[in-house]
């Protein structure tokens, strides 16, 4: 072995992985956020990719089944009875909802990323137990890793009985003492021969939070499979492995049901003692043993940005629709409340989130439906749009105050408030997101050298080693000039792809990226493999890249849009935003930072990025024309909450709230028409009116309605 290569492994100056960490980083894609990294992203590269639209069919299910589907679930009515109605899983099963993206020829709908996300996200805005039963079928799960592995016999028998609602699947990887560690997972798979002289699989697990499990006919597994007999020819351990177990099979339990945080949508434990199934039955069949893990991952890549990314905002647009308009009609001291400065800006910050998250949700759908997998990407937008979402609801419910705490028909924000959490901890907690996956990937996958010299250290190739390393040098040392100079220039020696007000955010993200990726290799340099351990700088190094994109989303999404001059207020607040966000990142890791280096960054080097900051947050006057594109009916405020479910019925909350906005801007128009000043006052109390209820109402209100009926008459 050469001196450099035992030097690199008794420094420990590259990462060492474990084989599910490595499968993790071999999965998915890289996509704009190599650009990001490179510390030279080419903006003009990254504005050509897409941006897409719904097709005709898909805005026609959007408009019709979709809308007819939101209308016959009464969020209120679904709370209390805890249970979808039949005739409404009638209805998603006959219109294909849990086939949308199984292609036709299979019997679904074969719509793209940017469809399902949307329909996911217009459902959030009714009801999120509604949404939530139609995205699992649609996202990680049985019929999207039959698509990409399944035999060909797999496919034809269950992708049409999925896409028609025949089998109600769910998968099942999680387990109480095996999350994210999937090295963990105890549920078992063993490969014996039958009586009858098959190849068969004897399955024990005992999984939980699995959503639709009280329900499914067809379970998705994870187990580690064991083959003592070596009959698959793979040796004893065979690896992680994902079986299809109808649940009517022996030995399954399903039924029992977890209450999460009171949002009713079905979600359980599930267990197996002694399930036997053919080997078929593993998705790929006999090829696909052992290839679990790299399965869930791809899948993961892609699924994540998709499902929750549309619920949250999908329940941002909502929140921001509905809080904007009571802040317009709510009065105290004789004026609407949202003229106060107070309420401008939690209203600003709902307005600026919002844009910022659709346009994040977009763009990303147009990495995927262009047929990537964006790994890191997609962990970014699953962190950051769940985490937005959460800020973004506790300052609607600060607006509304004693309306957004009274729990009934009226209140828009409950399931929001109490739901926000359920999407801050699946398919990947969001500490855990930050803090190890997501620049830990990143370092990895989008460095353009890192993963060479993990890759020369594994084979023992010292001259692909030096190579790597020499290589690794150069891009460190142009990345340090480039951030010194824009660093020195503020930026203005950066390139924008394009000229008038939103050029400096281009430069000034060209300069974020530069500092990133210096500081990223001093970090590699400094602490070498123990960088994967210092969890509190991979969560800051997470947050500048998470902005990075985030910022340049919201340009791509202007740009799309035409550049209007009237989103300007928007776009700017997003970058003024978004580059606050990534100074103050950037100050956590100066201050913290380790290694021998620590003394000059902590020192000097943080001093001088204080004095030379990358941005500032929004003015509070670009957030007075924020707060005021929420409370002004009109093209604008359409646009930014459009694809949402707005009953016009002024018997509900929604309809009910945007009439008083209309009548109280009319009135104002009309000060001299009492008749008109009548009505806007008389709808304006009852819109900002709160439900109550009798004793007998409000103690029924534990029980579960239709329980309660069948005791009644029993």
């Amino acid at each position: 072995m050469s001196l450099l290569l035992r030097l690199a492994r008794s420094k420990n100056l590259v990462p060492r992985m474990s084989e599910t960490e490595r499968e993790a980083l071999d999965a998915g894609t890289v996509w704009v956020d190599g650009e990001l990294f490179s510390g030279r992203p080419d903006f003009r590269r990254i504005l050509a990719e897409p941006y897409p639209e719904l097709t005709p069919r898909e805005q026609a299910f959007l408009d019709g089944p979709v809308e007819e589907v939101c209308r016959r679930v009464d969020p209120w009515e679904l709370s209390r009875r805890r249970e979808l109605p039949a005739a409404v899983w009638s209805f998603l099963k006959r219109e294909r909802f849990f086939g949308l993206a199984i292609p036709q020829e299979h019997g679904g709908l074969g719509f793209s990323a940017l469809a399902c996300s949307s329909i996911f996200g217009k459902l959030a805005s009714r009801s999120l137990a509604l949404s939530a039963i139609v995205l699992i079928p649609n996202s990680v799960g049985p019929a999207e890793l039959l698509l990409a592995y399944g035999t060909d016999e797999q496919r034809r028998y269950y992708l049409p009985r999925l896409a028609r609602g025949e089998e109600i699947p769910c998968f099942a990887l999680t387990e109480p003492e095996a999350g994210s560690d999937a090295a963990s997972l105890t549920s078992e798979g063993l490969v014996f021969r039958a009586r009858d002289g098959r190849t068969s699989l004897r399955l024990n697990w005992r999984k939980r939070y699995i959503t639709l499990a009280p329900v499914a006919t067809l379970l998705g597994l994870a187990v580690r499979l064991r083959d003592p007999e070596n009959l698959l020819g793979l040796g004893e351990d065979v690896g992680i492995t994902c079986v299809l177990v109808p649940t009517a099979t022996p030995g399954v339990e399903i039924g029992r049901r977890h209450d999460p945080l009171g949002i009713p949508f079905p979600n359980g434990p599930t267990e197996g003692r002694d399930v036997v199934v053919p080997l078929d039955a593993v998705i790929g069949g006999a090829a696909g043993a052992g290839k679990g893990w790299k399965m869930l991952m791809e899948a993961l890549s892609a699924g994540r940005s998709i499902s929750l990314p549309a619920q949250s905002a999908g329940g941002a647009k909502l929140a921001a629709r509905v809080v904007g308009a009571y802040a317009a009609v709510r009065r105290q001291f004789s004026q609407p409340i949202g003229r106060f400065q107070g309420i401008e800006e939690p209203l600003a910050r709902i307005a600026g989130l919002t844009y910022l998250m659709e346009a994040a949700r977009i763009y990303t759908c147009g990495a995927v439906d262009s047929g990537h997998q964006p790994a890191v990407v997609s962990a970014i937008v699953k962190l950051q749009e769940t985490e937005l979402l959460r800020r973004l609801v506790l300052d609607g419910m600060d607006v509304l105050g004693g309306a957004g705490l009274c729990r009934g028909p009226r209140n828009l924000l409950a399931d929001g408030y109490t739901g926000a959490a359920i999407g801050i901890t699946v398919e990947g907690a969001n500490v855990l997101t930050r803090t190890l996956i997501l620049f830990g990937q990143g370092a990895i996958r989008c460095h353009p050298w890192t993963r060479k010299e993990i890759r020369a250290l594994a084979d023992g190739d010292a001259r692909g080693l030096r190579r790597a390393l020499l290589g690794h040098a150069r891009f460190l040392t142009g990345n340090l000039l480039r951030s010194a100079v824009l660093g020195l220039s503020r930026g203005r020696f950066a390139r924008s792809p394009v000229s008038g007000a939103t050029a400096r955010y281009y430069r000034r993200l060209a300069w974020a990226s530069a500092r990133f990726a210096a500081l990223a290799d001093l970090a590699l340099l400094s602490l070498g493999g123990k960088l994967k351990f210092k969890e509190k700088l991979s969560g800051r190094f997470a947050d500048v890249l998470s902005w990075l994109y985030l910022g340049t989303a919201a340009l791509r999404r202007f740009e799309a849009e035409g550049r209007r001059d009237e989103d300007l207020p928007l776009v700017r607040w997003a970058l003024d935003w978004s580059l606050a966000q990534i100074q103050e990142a950037f100050a956590g890791l100066y201050r913290n930072f380790e290694g021998p280096l620590a003394f000059w960054m902590r020192g000097p080097a943080a001093f001088w990025a204080r004095l030379n900051p990358l941005g500032a947050p929004p003015s509070d006057q670009e957030g007075t024309r924020l707060a005021a594109i929420l409370q002004t009916p009109g093209a604008q405020r359409d646009r930014l909450t459009a694809g949402i479910h707005l009953p016009a019925d002024p018997g509900q909350a929604v309809g009910r709230l945007e009439r008083a906005l209309a009548l109280a801007v009319r009135s104002r128009e009309f000060p001299q028409d009492e008749a008109l000043a009548r009505e806007a006052a008389e709808a304006r109390r009852d819109a900002i009116e709160v439900d109550s209820f009798t004793l007998e109402e409000y103690l029924g209100l534990t029980a579960n309605p239709a329980e309660a009926e069948i005791a009644a008459t029993a």
